[in-house]
């Protein structure tokens, strides 16, 4: 359809489509997607761990990037800063999958705990300007529960992660000037200008605006439906990260500052020797 029939056909079923994003779980899906990454190893906190001190057997730490804001994914879907505010308030019991498939042989850790960080991209190491908010999984891995992805994690071989959640709060957003679509329209300005990727947004005319959702788990898989997800350390285990749990978690800290990100960078290459 041409565009002026896409946005038609929008604007009829639009109550249907949202009502089916939140009736169902996001998994993230194969996608062809560029994005940038600084080769200059000062500007990404990314690990090469092939060199590293970590035993061959036994269990080891992994901070992994389950999720960004400001961009717009596969499924043209657009999370906003503090999406996972509420539910990091209250979820239990979060896992890190294999390829989001919930069986005992695809569970990498059963030891997981959540948090959100405001990040700038190049600190993630991406090229795109300004920042976003990280959802980050602090995992023990036990290689005995999943030998593959313990192997891959060491061989530094996982570069994207997914997040399972459910929709909570979501809007369509779309490019038009017909005047049955000025609510549309006017989220679209809104958001439109946070987006790190705009050529998507462009090339479609729409794109969903998510603001609040329910985190299931986070998986590793091989390509994500948002691939600026990477790995950022794998370290010798030393303290097991607690539980999540309603009372003790605090799910949205402040801005990373560069004096911060330099403490977190020492403190990452002490872990190392």
């Amino acid at each position: 359809m041409n565009r002026e029939e896409l946005f038609a056909h929008l604007r009829k079923n639009k109550d249907i489509l949202l009502l089916e994003k939140k009736a169902s779980i996001k998994y993230a899906d194969a996608i062809e997607t560029c994005f940038i990454v600084e080769t200059d190893n000062k500007k990404t906190i990314v690990k090469n761990i092939s060199d590293t001190n970590i035993p061959e057997t036994g269990k080891f730490n992994v901070k992994v990037v389950i999720n960004t804001t400001n961009i717009i994914d596969s499924h043209l879907d657009l999370h906003v800063n503090s999406i996972w505010k509420k539910s990091l308030k209250e979820v239990v019991d979060l896992y890190l999958f294999q390829e989001h498939k919930y069986s005992f042989d695809h569970v990498i850790s059963d030891t997981v705990n959540a948090s959100a960080f405001i990040m700038s991209w190049k600190e993630l190491g991406y090229k795109y300007e300004g920042n976003t908010e990280a959802l980050i999984f602090d995992a023990v891995i036990d290689p005995e529960d999943n030998e593959l992805m313990a192997k891959k994690y060491k061989q530094n071989k996982v570069k994207n992660h997914s997040v399972g959640m459910r929709y909570v709060n979501i809007e369509l957003a779309m490019n038009s000037e017909n005047r049955y679509d000025s609510e549309e329209k006017k989220i679209w300005d809104k958001y439109y200008p946070i987006a790190v990727n705009k050529e998507v947004a462009d090339n479609y005319g729409y794109f969903f605006v998510v603001t609040q959702a329910k985190i299931v788990e986070g998986s590793a898989v091989p390509i994500g439906s948002n691939r600026a997800t990477p790995t950022i350390s794998v370290t010798e285990s030393k303290l097991e990260p607690l539980q999540n749990t309603p009372a003790d978690i605090e799910p949205l800290k402040d801005t990373l500052t560069d004096e911060r990100f330099i403490e977190i960078i020492k403190e990452e290459f002490n872990n190392l020797n």
